[in-house]
């Protein structure tokens, strides 16, 4: 008996004006707004997959993944009804559309698809109070570049038509192909659900030792772990790589079933956030603890004892400790990237090791043209994302496996090895106050001021005393970056103030929300004696703060009495 063929229907629509990707191809809103607009959704998805030019769109593969936040499922639907009517040949999608964002970039990459949508709003609270987001991948599998970016606002802004395939279902928890005949098209659609861990775990297995990994979670000197999955995504890849892969008692995995509103609690892995763990591990029973974000990105290291590990000094640990990742044997080391405000610790590692350091705004996107050149091999962000050239996405348990197999090479507990590393290299005392929520003129009030100010001649070598601390002003600049692949140049990433001890101030508007502004000041002290590494990071960035607070006058002119965040 034949199939009827499904309709393939052309919706008029109103195109919205503030659908501009705040980068990556992301969109991110309040989830109210994405149920209650009328065609917000099918607006942005069609604006994407415009993008993308006809003739590769026509029969292409796609991958569709999401972290299983409110609304996903809902998406999930409308992001494949709109894939068939667009053209797309087929759509790879995680069982039940749960895919990690590092698993997208692997499959995009192992069957080199066109792209990728992933349906996450990263660390953002989830269900219907929350934040939802929609965000493209390209054929690297890397976050879309800022050209295209901009290529998907420019058409939303003008765009009067979607085309949707309203009659399609696919079955979400059934693995296997699923066909369906669509009016006017020569060929079936296609849909392949597959298994959301086992592309990516295949990956894992060729970079890593997991024979080391697994004895130092079974064997006879076997430390414990407290894995927190934070009721996002990476429960399923938790479960399934370090309990049932790598021998992890299963009780060493905790909120790992993903939940759409991630248990009522922002999955950010932080010491505000991932306060289950932190809990757990200040008891002692456990030598490692790890927390993920939603979407499987973001990580957040503690040692035993709640011995946390900053982001900037975990990145430079693993750079200094490649020689335990067989994948890094065989493929060398060209060089590392991190983000503007990451700290320095980066550059004392690859000083040693004789390779080079790529400086670049924020956002992984920035690294994707220097790893698809041979450049870069390693690269990191103090917003705890850590990745490789193995994808082209921040990946948060493969950072975790890295620690594991660290530990298990040094057998050094991971205090050990982190006071090991500032004796060798130095500490960088490191602090992040986000001031969140701003109304956002006010926001870039204190920005354009703070700019003026620090770029003026006047400023330059000017001295500061605070208490017994004199700093000194070396240098000023609002940050930019020129693409050493292509020469693109990215304006206005941020204030920087370097004194002449090294020391920083970082002043930086975030483009992650919508309705309000966030406005992050970083502080980085530098301590090469061995002594003086057991301070408090804020006791030590006081001096460094209280200078901010006086040139920014945020304070005053917010009204705040504090910043929202301290990580």
């Amino acid at each position: 008996m034949e199939r009827t063929p499904i309709p393939v229907l052309t919706v008029q629509t109103t195109p919205y004006e503030d659908q501009r990707p705040t980068g990556g191809g992301g969109l991110r809103r309040p989830t109210a707004l994405f149920e209650s607009q009328r065609n917000y959704l099918p607006n942005f998805v069609q604006s994407l997959l415009s993008s993308v030019d006809l003739r590769d769109r026509q029969g292409c593969t796609m991958v569709v993944g999401s972290d299983g936040r409110y609304f996903s499922k809902t998406a999930i639907e409308i992001v494949v009804q709109m894939a068939a009517a667009n053209g797309i040949g087929r759509l790879v999608i995680g069982q039940n559309g749960i895919l990690s964002t590092p698993a997208v970039s692997c499959i995009i990459r192992k069957i080199k698809a066109a792209g990728g949508i992933i349906l996450t709003a990263s660390h953002s609270p989830g269900g219907p109070g929350g934040e939802f987001g929609v965000k493209f991948e390209v054929a690297n599998g890397g976050p879309a570049p800022d050209m295209v970016s901009e290529k998907i606002y420019q058409i939303s802004k003008t765009l009067e038509e979607y085309a949707i395939c309203p009659d399609l279902r696919v079955d979400l928890s059934r693995l296997g192909r699923q066909e369906f005949d669509l009016e006017n098209k020569f060929k079936p659609f296609r849909v392949e659900i597959v298994d959301s861990v086992e592309i990516y775990l295949s990956l894992l297995r060729s970079i890593f030792d997991f024979n080391a990994i697994r004895n130092l979670l079974t064997g006879p000197n076997q430390i414990k772990i407290r894995i927190d999955a934070m009721n996002g995504v990476m429960g399923p890849y938790v479960r399934r790589i370090l309990c049932d892969e790598l021998g992890a008692p299963a009780n060493s995995a905790i909120n790992c079933i993903p939940l759409e509103d991630f248990g009522g609690q922002p999955p950010d892995p932080n010491l505000t956030y991932a306060t289950a763990l932190l809990e757990a591990m200040k008891g002692g029973e456990y030598g490692f603890g790890a927390a993920f974000d939603a979407d499987g990105d973001r990580y957040m290291i503690l040692g035993q004892n709640g011995f946390f590990v900053n982001a900037s000094d975990s990145l430079a640990i693993i750079a200094a400790n490649l020689s335990c990742i067989p994948y890094f044997c065989q493929m060398g080391v060209r060089g590392f990237g991190r983000s503007m405000p990451t700290s320095t610790a980066l550059d004392k590692v690859a000083k040693i090791m004789k390779v080079p350091v790529y400086e670049t705004p924020v956002g992984w996107r920035y690294f994707s043209n220097l790893m698809d050149s041979g450049r870069c091999s390693l690269c990191g962000e103090e917003s705890f994302g850590t990745g490789s050239d193995h994808l082209r996405e921040k990946d948060g348990l493969w950072a975790v496996l890295v620690w594991l197999s660290i530990l298990a090479s040094r057998k050094q507990s991971v205090e050990e090895i982190v006071r090991d590393h500032w004796a060798k290299f130095g500490r960088h005392y490191y602090c992040r106050f986000d001031y969140e929520a701003l109304e956002p003129r006010t926001a870039y009030f204190i920005m354009r001021d703070l700019e003026a100010l620090i770029t003026d001649k006047s400023f330059s070598h000017q001295q500061f005393a605070v208490g017994n601390n004199i700093y000194s002003v070396e240098r000023t600049d609002s940050f930019e970056f020129v693409d050493p692949v292509d020469g693109t140049v990215t304006k206005r990433q941020g204030l920087r103030i370097i004194f002449a001890d090294a020391s920083r101030l970082i002043f930086r508007m975030s483009a992650s929300s919508h309705v309000r502004a966030t406005l992050r000041i970083y502080a980085e002290s530098y301590e090469k004696d061995p002594s003086q590494h057991n301070k408090e990071p804020q006791a030590v960035l006081s001096p460094l703060i209280a200078i901010a607070l006086k040139i920014s006058q945020i304070h005053e002119r917010t009204g705040r009495k504090g910043p929202t965040v301290i990580t």
